[in-house]
């Protein structure tokens, strides 16, 4: 591919500013169009881009006919314009969670290898300069052997979060903390552990008007012998306070923190290495819980359709991630240790909260 890889935008939400950061941050990269069913919505953007303004998605494909397109919808919708994208032959770069079921997402998955077109699924913080020095170190036997892998999220999402929009927090269209804000975390630490082997977890609504789950617990041990657990809130008084992901192994100890797992608070090794000492100037200062990871994310956008390397994030890799919450959720529902992998009929619809 020689010419400027064209991308169409649709959702023109809170999440669209990353991605056309990311997309302007390329030179190969080209915004062709932008689309949302608000027309305010996608007319602001395209006022600030120079990017074609539709509000019917699917008049967008066949009009634009862009190398890409970026799907930043309500969740619930992800699946059915992924598959609406793979048969106008047009690669995908979806948000978190990429399904609500893992049916569909197995759906997006074969839609697109049949019709030879890459699905990425955006997990930006493993780009982080933090979470990337994390992994190296896991990579390079630093721990030796991993013995617990923690995260926390917790978050605050008030009542009125989930009251301005009509899918925010119901069971069919969002998904829950889980799902949905602790998504990334929950993707970080299946990254660095590895398979699962089997999970336990309860997920309750505890504080919010939702149809959800605002609060879940899991236990999770992975196939290398390794322990995890997840704390994930969005009740967190009076505003978001941690979100971390902690390595513990027989040499090592790690804490990455910040807003967007950005920041390195422990890092502690027997074995010292030069870098050491400066370990914490990769931690970086986003303005908020998206973090900076999208650029990278679009940059393997264009490594992949133009120069043929790999997809870090393909729609396999995000199945992974999705079966795993989906298994703390068949924990909670059947009140007992759940061994992966799942039946692929697992999805929210199955929830009881």
């Amino acid at each position: 591919m020689d010419k400027k890889i064209s991308i169409a935008l649709v959702g023109c939400g809170r999440i669209s500013e990353k991605h056309v950061q990311g997309i302007k941050a390329h030179q190969e990269l080209t915004l062709v169009s932008v689309c949302d069913i608000k027309k305010e919505r996608s007319d602001k953007i395209a006022q600030e881009t120079g990017a074609k303004a539709y509000t019917n998605y699917e008049q967008m494909l066949d009009a634009e006919k862009p190398d890409a397109v970026a799907i930043a919808t309500p969740n619930h919708l992800h699946p059915q314009m992924t598959i609406q994208a793979a048969r106008r032959k047009i690669n995908v770069i979806t948000e978190k969670p990429m399904a609500l079921s893992l049916s569909d997402a197995r759906a997006m998955i074969d839609e697109c290898k049949k019709n030879k077109v890459e699905l990425f699924v955006i997990k930006q913080n493993r780009y982080n300069p933090p979470i990337q020095k994390l992994k190296e170190a896991i990579d390079k036997g630093r721990f030796g052997k991993l013995y617990l892998g923690t995260i926390i999220v917790r978050w605050q999402r008030p009542q009125g979060y989930y009251d301005q929009d009509d899918w925010h927090g119901k069971l069919l269209k969002d998904g829950g903390a889980l799902l949905n804000q602790a998504s990334h975390h929950v993707d970080m630490l299946r990254w660095l552990l590895g398979p699962a082997e089997s999970v336990q977890g309860i997920a309750e609504r505890l504080g919010r008007n939702i149809e959800t789950e605002d609060t879940a617990l899991a236990i999770i041990k992975f196939k290398n012998g390794a322990l995890g657990l997840i704390e994930a809130t969005t009740l967190t008084y009076p505003r978001n306070l941690e979100g971390s992901i902690t390595i513990q192994g027989e040499k090592g100890t790690v804490k990455v923190g910040g807003t967007a797992l950005n920041k390195i608070d422990t890092w502690e090794f027997a074995d010292i290495e030069n870098e050491d000492d400066n370990i914490k100037n990769s931690s970086t200062d986003p303005p908020n819980v998206y973090g900076f990871g999208h650029q990278e994310v679009y940059k393997n956008v264009v490594d992949c359709l133009m120069r043929k390397n790999a997809c870090h994030v393909n729609g396999e890799d995000g199945y992974k991630t999705l079966e795993l919450i989906m298994a703390i959720y068949k924990a909670n529902r059947e009140g007992k240790k759940v061994t992966l992998p799942l039946d692929v009929s697992e999805g929210v619809h199955l929830n009881r909260f």
